[in-house]
């Protein structure tokens, strides 16, 4: 069977053509070398892939030419228990990781925060009472 549809029928890709892109890309491996789309792959073929940051080690248990319920996608790997951990540790590293917006410093001004530098400053809106002196409607 080709790697490509038995990706496909594991469910670890949702299309046949993604899982050949993804395999072209050289994000798979069988048995430690980098494969094509359709290299025949047996049961006993142990199969690296990577699908975005996290990687994944699987064994071949058996074949299916058709993609059917999870559940049962499920009867056709074994993931390595490396690999498990691995991603486990990698998820832990993942939830425990800072919020990226809690880094900045600052943004851009609200409103409010604008009017209180404009005072500070002695801005425009420093003092509404010069207003009518700057926005003149008069024809002089």
């Amino acid at each position: 069977m080709r790697l490509d549809k038995w990706l496909w029928a594991a469910r670890f890709y949702k299309t046949r053509s993604l899982a050949a892109e993804e395999i072209g890309k050289g994000r798979a491996r069988v048995n430690g070398q980098v494969a094509k789309p359709a290299r025949e792959l047996r049961p006993g073929d142990m199969v690296e892939l990577r699908q975005g940051a996290m990687e994944r080690t699987v064994l071949v248990r058996a074949l299916s030419a058709q993609r059917g319920p999870a559940p049962v996608a499920a009867l056709l790997y074994e993931e390595t228990p490396e690999s498990i951990a691995h991603r486990a540790a990698a998820a832990e590293q993942h939830r425990l990781a800072a919020e990226p917006a809690l880094s900045l410093a600052q943004g851009r001004p609200t409103k409010r925060d604008r009017r209180q530098l404009d005072r500070e400053r002695g801005g425009p809106q420093a003092d509404s009472s010069n207003w009518g002196e700057r926005w003149s409607a008069s024809l002089d």
